[in-house]
């Protein structure tokens, strides 16, 4: 495969972890950049064996080098991120939620387009062999018509009203760090999107959703109901639920066993391919892959459709951030 260069830009949890995925790969990072912080890039360079280190955002972008650029900063900057690295032609990989609303992500979709640049979301969910292999599975008809999705998610962040989870002005709340993985998932295996959306919220004394319930539906009658929060543990548990059968997978965020239970009968199979610890690498792999033969539009598609229902699910709190 042709060699494409990486830039990381933000030094958090996640970009730590995506740097050990690639190296592991045997693949080089060729530069990292952390707002406004030499010392935390420097430190991250040294960590991952990185060539370049900048101290800004703009530093990193204005590098001719750089191929793609893998967007690890929160979410309230991405947008901002983003437009900047398609100006300079570089291809994007940027961590959920890629936008904290629809109207972001169509007007960088449009600007993507005209500068010939790919840009995808760091959803594990898209990437995953469980998943595609189910995808097929589905498609084939063997759980006959898919009639409701059930996902929960439920995170019990430690009680800090300075944590950046519970903070309005970092686009912080349930819906946007784990409901992004609830949506993807119902919205990876429906065969449309939903154009019927109710749901009801608890706020979190910051003023972002603490927890949330909603149902979905689209226009084949499938239905999606799912449970969100961020002050209790639930199990990351997804069922796909059709006339024959139903699919059930568990710690489905980066899962690589589901269980099929035939209805007639009772009796189940186990569908089992990938790894759970090599997730990150998948999302590596596919991006590359849409920037060599120029692909990925359906991916970006999911991605679009699960930003419009987040922002339809928030308009319907009446919630919005202060900078929007």
């Amino acid at each position: 495969m042709e060699k494409l260069n990486w830039g990381i830009i933000g030094c958090g949890t996640i970009a730590h972890e995506m740097a050990q995925s690639m190296l592991d790969m045997n693949h080089e990072i060729y530069a990292v950049s952390h707002h406004n912080s030499m010392e935390k890039a420097l430190d991250f360079a040294m960590k991952y064996k990185i060539r370049n280190a900048y101290a800004t955002v703009d530093d990193l972008l204005a590098d001719e080098n750089i191929d793609i650029v893998y967007i690890a900063s929160p979410h309230n900057s991405h947008y901002d991120i983003m437009k900047k690295a398609i100006l300079a032609n570089k291809h994007i990989l940027c961590e959920k939620a890629i936008t904290v609303n629809d109207r972001q992500l169509e007007e960088l979709v449009v600007l993507a387009k005209e500068h010939h640049v790919v840009i995808q979301e760091a959803m594990t969910i898209y990437h995953m062999p469980l998943y595609k292999k189910l995808k097929e599975i589905i498609d084939d008809g063997a759980i006959g018509k898919v009639k409701m999705i059930q996902v929960n998610f439920g995170s019990c962040k430690e009680y800090d009203v300075n944590n950046r989870f519970f903070s309005k002005e970092l686009a912080g709340g349930a819906l946007l760090d784990i409901g992004v993985y609830a949506t993807s998932f119902a919205r990876y295996f429906l065969s449309s999107k939903p154009n019927t959306v109710l749901t009801t919220v608890d706020y979190f004394e910051t003023g972002v959703d603490e927890q949330s319930g909603i149902i979905m539906k689209n226009q084949d009658g499938q239905m999606v109901v799912m449970a969100l929060t961020m002050r209790a543990k639930q199990p990351k548990r997804g069922v796909i639920a059709g006339e024959e059968c139903f699919v059930e997978v568990n710690v489905y965020p980066r899962a690589s066993k589901a269980t099929i239970t035939y209805t007639i009968d009772g009796h189940q199979e186990i569908i089992e391919t990938g790894d759970s610890q090599k997730a990150l690498q998948y999302e590596v792999i596919d991006m590359e892959t849409d920037v060599i033969n120029h692909t990925g539009e359906d991916v970006l598609q999911l991605s679009r459709d699960v930003s419009s229902l987040l922002s339809a699910i928030r308009c319907q709190w009446g919630m919005t951030y202060p900078f929007e």
